[in-house]
């Protein structure tokens, strides 16, 4: 198992809690960040720009993705240009549909020819890849952002549908694969491994990198030792039985 150090795939801090935003800005090796409209509102963000202003002076010089929140292709795309205004490493995040399933494609297609930077967000399957390389190969540098978790919830496998992804996208030099909605730390050797250039990794995730590459015997102690402990705090006591002589 390589450290995370080493890994060809690209790890963005996926996340809207500012204190945790700019501790990881301090590890070399998170090379970018992702947020959007739910994590920012579970987070308690009220002011959408000062949010954003705020996490750009923190990060003045890695890729940062914000998201439009309009369900209007005419006002995501104002909001697009005015989101894009705001640095030169900000992507924006457009989502693959409307909440009407009306594809976002001409919207993409208009954005990218204009030059600003595309993360396309929430797509799940397939065709949904092939369809959005082709509006966005030949223009301005852009993601392709893959949730495999909610694959993996509906119970697929999402690891052939990532490397076929990869593949598709491989093709066109102005993108970028990304894993998105990672459900465990595996999944970014995962991505590693099947060629995938970025993953998106919640900070709850990101805090278990302690764990790569430790023996399995002493985190089978630790974890005894945790249940132990944690009993002991909470004071559990189980009264004596007296056992029968009959």
């Amino acid at each position: 198992m390589n450290p995370i150090a080493e890994l060809r795939v690209k790890i963005y801090a996926d996340g809207a809690d500012l204190h945790g935003i700019r501790e990881l800005s301090r590890k070399p090796w998170i090379k970018g960040f992702t947020t959007n409209p739910t994590l920012m509102r579970k987070a308690g963000v009220s002011d959408y720009r000062k949010f954003a202003l705020e996490v750009l002076q923190t990060i003045p010089d890695r890729p940062i993705s914000f998201e439009v929140f309009s369900d209007e292709f005419e006002e995501m795309a104002a909001q697009a240009h005015e989101i894009a205004s705001w640095g030169e490493h900000v992507y924006v995040k457009i989502p693959v549909t409307n909440t009407h399933g009306e594809s976002s494609a001409e919207l993409i297609r208009e954005l990218t020819r204009a030059g600003i930077k595309l993360n396309v967000t929430a797509l799940l399957a397939l065709d949904q890849v092939r369809d959005v390389t082709n509006v966005l190969t030949g223009g301005a540098p852009a993601y392709v952002s893959v949730f495999a978790g909610r694959v993996a919830d509906t119970g697929r496998d999402p690891i052939p549908l990532m490397a076929a992804a990869a593949e598709i996208v491989a093709l066109a030099p102005n993108l970028e694969l990304i894993w998105a909605s990672p459900r465990e730390l595996l999944n970014i050797f995962h991505a590693d491994a099947i060629g995938c250039n970025i993953i998106t990794v919640t900070h709850d995730i990101l805090n278990r990198l302690d764990s790569v590459g430790k023996d399995l015997h002493e985190y089978s102690l630790e974890t005894v030792r945790m249940f132990r402990n944690d009993a002991l705090r909470s004071g559990y006591t189980l009264p004596a039985r007296t056992r029968s002589t009959a």
